[in-house]
């Protein structure tokens, strides 16, 4: 299917995941397993305009999430440092390795280490998946000119609206939480889970269900727990207890229905059209 998360990703060379401001546990958890699920052979990179919290560190793969979009050029700069002492700027490649060498004028002092302030700046991305929100300006940074001709996937448990000048291609659907509508992508997608991204969604299907007791959970919900514990997942509970957590069965006379054709196939959503 042309427009299934499936081929999106994989035509994509590099892909930008966006959290959105108002963060919460699931939507971090959600994010953190796509970055683990698609990083093989491409440039993936994950980006948070909030800080993390605490509570995030039990998750894999948390200090891979930067606070700056930029990914592309490396951008260096002297903090409290007077431009006009420097007299010259040179490079080099020596033994493979580039070397910068600034120089001072003449009795003007040289730049200190902790001086140096090393940042990003540039998207380097033909993809940016948004994960949760709930509209467009919970991804501030998408206002940039730089994301005008850049494919946007959207990921949530509710559609956002879009601006007249961009178009989202949605692929938002009911779920328990984000980590479950994730961890069916994932799926469908035909990427197979490991350990560390079952262990985030179920932690995130966890917390973002209120622990399998949400009105939006489903027998999908508990089969979906069922696959990752299968696979190996460890919940991280908020006490750092570390183990596999005992999850009830779903009774035998409840089935599973089948969900609409809709649900699994993307939405388009230009302007604010909302469907």
């Amino acid at each position: 299917m042309e427009n299934s998360f499936g081929s999106i990703v994989g035509a994509a060379p590099s892909i930008l995941i966006a959290l959105p401001t108002k963060l919460n546990f699931d939507a971090v958890a959600a994010g953190l397993s796509l970055y683990l699920a698609l990083r093989e052979g491409k440039d993936v990179s994950i980006f948070s305009p909030s800080p993390m919290l605490v509570e995030f560190n039990r998750l894999v793969g948390v200090n891979k999430i930067a606070n700056e979009v930029g990914n592309k050029n490396l951008t260096m700069k002297f903090v409290d440092y007077k431009a006009n002492d420097i007299e010259r700027v040179s490079y080099d490649i020596e033994n493979g390795e580039f070397r910068l060498t600034v120089i001072p004028k003449p009795g003007a002092p040289s730049p200190k280490k902790e001086q140096v302030a090393i940042s990003y700046s540039g998207v380097n991305a033909s993809c940016v998946i948004l994960v949760g929100g709930e509209a467009y300006t919970d991804f501030p940074a998408l206002s940039s000119p730089t994301f005008g001709g850049v494919k946007i996937v959207h990921i949530g448990i509710r559609a956002i609206t879009a601006p007249s000048d961009r178009t989202v291609l949605s692929f938002a659907r009911p779920a328990s939480s984000l980590s479950e509508l994730s961890a069916a992508l994932i799926k469908e997608s035909g990427i197979n889970l490991d350990v560390d991204m079952a262990s985030n969604l179920l932690a995130g299907i966890w917390e973002g269900s209120r622990e399998l007791k949400g009105e939006d959970v489903s027998a999908d919900t508990f089969e979906t727990v069922a696959t990752l514990m299968r696979t190996g997942a460890k919940l991280a509970l908020k006490q750092n207890v570390v183990g596999s957590y005992p999850i009830a069965s779903t009774p035998q006379d409840e089935k599973s229905e089948d969900a609409p054709k809709d649900w699994l196939e993307p939405k388009i959503y230009k302007g604010t059209s909302v469907s």
